[in-house]
């Protein structure tokens, strides 16, 4: 940041050159307000997410927030929309000569090229890969393939921002990259779900998790999908935007982020609204649609063509994350042998891959539960009975893989569960601040239960050797880092056994 601010004085000094003496019109230098984030990483390759900000800082907490009204559709009498009324249409109201530019969080993005240098850690040559020109019609962003890359090595980034000739800011960062499928070198990892804005629980700076995290040095970390709530105030995919800037220019995540590379998924409300699939009528939303959900996430974090993926770190772990939301069947259809939540080449997808794998550990990442339990009234998930022909179908393939089991997000209270038919377990991380935690009884653990709490947190993973037996250790830690409980798995001849 100290050579971001020598080169802010240096365009201030510009600046005034130009009104004492003349010269040519001065143009602004780009800022990284809503930071970098590097993601996809495997054994050789990774990607850096850039987008250049026309301010160095955020809008400021307290500025303006936009106040949505509803009318019925048909009828046009006002209206308090209950669970997302589908009838219900918006309006805006912003304060008078406020724009989307000025409302709490709000990071305006500027046209200008970044280009990003990195090397090996302890390298003294760097690489780079040139100047790119963000995307105004994606949001000013642009992202970087950084390819030929030696595995289980730490990487130094550099991430410089220019519009025309004008220097802009500069970011320092890093990450790390996979151990090659040989390697039995250890690894950590961290699971979150469910970051709502107005639940953030650290005053003027962001959610308490990221800081947690981030001390206990994971080599990577996986965002399973509700990265934020679109439903109440993005009616507009100008609105939708301005919630990526909100959540990405708080301290706590520009922070983080800069220094742990992660795999971003999507579930519902970073989607589009509560419980949605494609084709789903409803006017709640206004003006975003749904094809447009699906764009600003792809525009808002690093990632490939294929938003399901799996990435092998070591000998020991493999790990799948599927997409749940781009091929569903309406939730509302009957079910049966032709209802879907992954769809079908998604599906042939996992069963090929997982069952080609000889990882020790294979672990799916899923926005949504497949062992479950939900509650009674859900319909959009593996564990609920709208989706249960399928549902059944997952768990008894996973099943019946060697030592594989499951950690999802969605749900807003932690706990591990055991499939009383096929045994599967599922690890399910929680909200991410106990603000946002709710939805399951405090005093109710249902037998398949293990352990159960309405609490706010993340998921620690780590894989390792013990005494030349590979070992894998699920700790549910609180908001601050605390571990709330642990499971230590062990491989052996049958499967999975959990250590006593």
């Amino acid at each position: 940041m100290f050579v971001g601010s020598l080169r802010r004085a240096g365009v201030w000094f510009a600046l005034l050159s130009s009104l004492m003496y003349g010269s040519v019109a001065f143009a602004a230098a780009p800022g990284f307000a809503t930071g970098i984030k590097i993601g996809e990483v495997d054994a050789d390759s990774a990607r850096v997410w850039v987008r250049l900000t026309r301010d160095a800082q955020r809008v400021p907490m307290g500025s303006p927030m936009p106040v949505i009204t509803y009318s019925h559709e048909k009828t046009g009498k006002p209206i308090q929309p209950k669970d997302r009324d589908r009838q219900a249409v918006p309006k805006v109201h912003l304060p008078e000569g406020v724009t989307v530019e000025q409302l709490e969080g709000a990071a305006p993005g500027m046209s200008g090229e970044a280009r990003v240098r990195y090397r090996r850690e302890g390298d003294a040559a760097w690489l780079e890969t040139g100047w790119q020109a963000v995307d105004s019609t994606r949001d000013y962003t642009t992202q970087f393939a950084l390819e030929s890359l030696d595995a289980a090595s730490k990487y130094e980034v550099e991430v410089d921002a220019r519009a025309g000739t004008v220097m802009g800011e500069q970011l320092t960062g890093g990450f790390r990259t996979a151990p090659a499928s040989d390697s039995e070198a250890p690894v950590s990892f961290t699971v979150i779900s469910c970051t709502d804005y107005p639940d953030r629980d650290l005053p003027g700076e962001g959610f308490k998790i990221y800081p947690a995290m981030r001390k206990l040095d994971p080599a990577f970390f996986v965002h399973t999908g509700d990265i934020l709530y679109y439903d109440q105030l993005a009616k507009s995919l100008e609105l939708a935007r301005w919630h990526w800037q909100q959540v990405y220019s708080l301290p706590t995540n520009l922070a983080f982020h800069r220094e742990v590379a992660g795999y971003f998924m999507k579930d519902d409300h970073d989607t589009w609204v509560n419980d949605c699939w494609p084709g789903m009528p409803s006017r709640f939303m206004g003006e975003f649609t749904f094809e447009q959900g699906l764009g600003v996430f792809r525009e808002q974090v690093p990632m490939g063509d294929k938003n399901y993926r799996t990435v092998r770190w070591g000998k020991h772990l493999q790990i799948w994350m599927v997409e749940g939301r781009d091929f569903r069947s309406a939730n509302t259809d009957a079910d049966g042998p032709a209802k879907s939540i992954w769809g079908e080449e998604q599906k042939r997808w996992f069963k090929e891959t997982v069952s080609a794998s000889d990882a020790t550990f294979r672990v799916l990442l899923t926005p949504t539960p497949v062992v479950g339990p939900d509650r009674d009234s859900k319909g959009d998930n593996h564990a609920n009975r709208a989706f249960a022909h399928e549902g059944r179908e997952l768990r008894r393939f996973m099943a019946e893989q060697k030592n594989m089991v499951v950690l999802c997000g969605d749900r807003h209270w932690q706990y591990v569960s055991v499939d009383p038919e096929t045994g599967l377990r599922e690890y399910g991380c929680g909200a991410g601040s106990n603000e946002h935690a709710g939805g399951w009884p405090k005093d109710l653990k249902r037998d398949e239960q293990l352990y159960v709490n309405v609490i706010g947190g993340f998921l620690h993973v780590s894989v390792e050797t013990d005494g030349g037996a590979p070992v894998m250790r699920l700790a549910h830690r609180g908001v601050e880092g605390e571990v709330l409980h642990t499971e230590t798995l062990l491989s052996n001849a049958q499967g999975i056994a959990v250590q006593p």
